[in-house]
């Protein structure tokens, strides 16, 4: 059985599609996060590339309400790293991906117009472009052999990285990317069937029958089953709820993150 066949959590390549055998699909069926990496630096025509194919992401209005920092001189990159709680500290490249209001409402000053888009509408519409752009950006790595891990600690630390990476009012990081040469071949983690997230018509609420089928496939994981007696919780969903992501932490940083918004002039209204 070669790799395109295999199904487990090593296989390098995803099973194999019916129809055309190349290109996109197989690609994004065979994501894994890259949490090692080698120290050959990222070539500086890559990351252009890859910043060219985020580009071309939709975007709302054509405005393009984001930008991309890239961080790979010492020691900014190492006090990045410690913002992310130490998380790959063998990236060689980290791109922090901002809402960036700043930029149009310069332009709009230039012509003389209003500058109306310091508020809840467009940190929205910009959060979704800026993720259009990121995923398009981690597709081309993925393409020419790079491996990235996202890192979602940038929600943790918003008002710290902004500050590091010198972010005037109006941009606010939201995503970070740790990316370069894979040092390792990490799992692919289990996912949700189609059947759990598609709902026709309208939204169907599972029964608690579908619902514990729909997450066997996570439970039953041996990895996940793993995680649940090293930690001693009754189940997975318990290290999600008292370990990872419990309710106090996600209320204390949720006033943090509110606060910066209202700070950076994203929640003028």
């Amino acid at each position: 059985m070669d790799n395109n066949e295999r199904n487990d959590g090593l296989a390098t390549c995803s099973p194999r599609l019916a129809g055309e055998g190349s290109g996109v699909r197989p690609l994004m069926l065979a994501h894994r996060s890259v949490r090692r990496f080698t120290d050959e630096a990222v070539d500086e025509a890559l990351l252009q590339e890859m910043l060219a194919c985020g580009i071309r992401a939709s975007n709302t209005g054509n405005m393009q309400l984001y930008s991309v920092i890239a961080t790979t001189q010492e020691p900014l990159r190492s006090e990045l790293c410690k913002l992310h709680f130490g998380q790959c500290a063998t990236a060689p490249l980290w791109l922090t991906v901002c809402v960036d209001v700043a930029r149009y409402h310069h332009y709009c000053r230039l012509n003389q117009c209003d500058e109306p888009y310091g508020n809840l509408l467009w940190f929205t519409s910009a959060l979704v472009d800026a993720s259009l752009c990121a995923q398009n950006i981690c597709l081309a790595a993925e393409d020419r052999g790079l491996g990235f891990c996202y890192l979602g600690t940038v929600n943790y630390n918003t008002r710290q990285i902004a500050d590091l990476l010198q972010c005037p009012k109006g941009v606010v990081p939201v995503i970070a990317l740790a990316m370069g040469h894979p040092a390792e071949e990490p799992r692919r983690s289990e996912r949700l069937a189609t059947d759990a997230i598609l709902h026709r018509e309208t939204y169907h609420v599972p029964s608690d029958d579908e619902l514990i089928e729909s997450h066997r496939v996570r439970d039953d994981d041996p990895f996940n089953r793993r995680m649940v007696e090293e930690n001693g919780t009754r189940n997975y969903c318990e290290i999600f709820t008292t370990k990872r992501y419990p309710r106090a932490m996600n209320e204390s940083v949720s006033r943090d993150l509110l606060q910066f918004l209202k700070d950076s002039g994203m929640w003028d209204f």
